[in-house]
């Protein structure tokens, strides 16, 4: 019985499921928003909590602390400035778990949501480029028109077979094939397999 052993093993080693605590908390801290499935969010939302707790100190034996534990100078740098004047009157609970209503293709695990509590607003849309004026606007519209048609390619790859007449798909068999058409054992009759004797 597994009495007083405390957090999920999710089938893997100790070194390995530190690891993905480890860049899994990076990537919450740096993106502040991020999707995996339920029991790992719920996980890793204790080990991210405890690092905004060390940010807040802002002692250096707590700055190296947190480099030890996240192996990253942008996010320690992000734990000690922006997370620590935001969460200074913060009691606790940095982060937020909600869960996601579609469930994971593979395996159908329960997807949620990790976000830390009252980040800025997300913008996850694709951007759309602004087309340059000028010179640089016709270069860029040029290769628009050329995509337009997506078999172009192929029609420059037939084009010269065309035009040779009769003997072109034949050269282009014989190319193919090596020169000569190839006997099967079923076309030469004297096989070993197949038929009755």
């Amino acid at each position: 019985m597994r009495h007083a052993v405390d957090g999920r093993k999710f089938g893997r080693n100790t070194s390995h499921r530190r690891a993905m605590f480890k860049n899994m908390a990076n990537a919450v801290i740096e993106k502040e928003q991020i999707i995996t499935t339920l029991h790992k969010a719920k996980e890793i939302r204790r080990v991210v909590d405890r690092l905004i707790t060390l940010g807040k100190s802002g002692t250096l034996a707590s700055r190296r602390l947190a480099f030890d534990r996240t192996r990253s100078d942008a996010v320690v740098k992000k734990l000690f400035g922006t997370l620590a004047e935001r969460y200074a009157k913060r009691a606790g609970g940095y982060t937020r778990v909600l869960k996601l209503a579609d469930r994971r293709w593979g395996d159908s695990a329960e997807m949620a949501v990790l976000e830390l509590v009252d980040h800025p607003v997300i913008d996850r849309k694709k951007k759309v480029k602004a087309q340059a004026e000028g010179a640089e606007g016709a270069q860029a519209a040029a290769p628009a028109n050329q995509s337009a048609d997506p078999f172009n390619r192929f029609r420059k790859l037939f084009r010269d077979q065309g035009k040779g007449g009769a003997k072109a798909p034949k050269a282009a068999k014989a190319a193919r094939t090596g020169g000569a058409a190839r006997k099967t054992p079923a076309a030469s009759g004297g096989g070993k397999s197949g038929g009755s004797s």
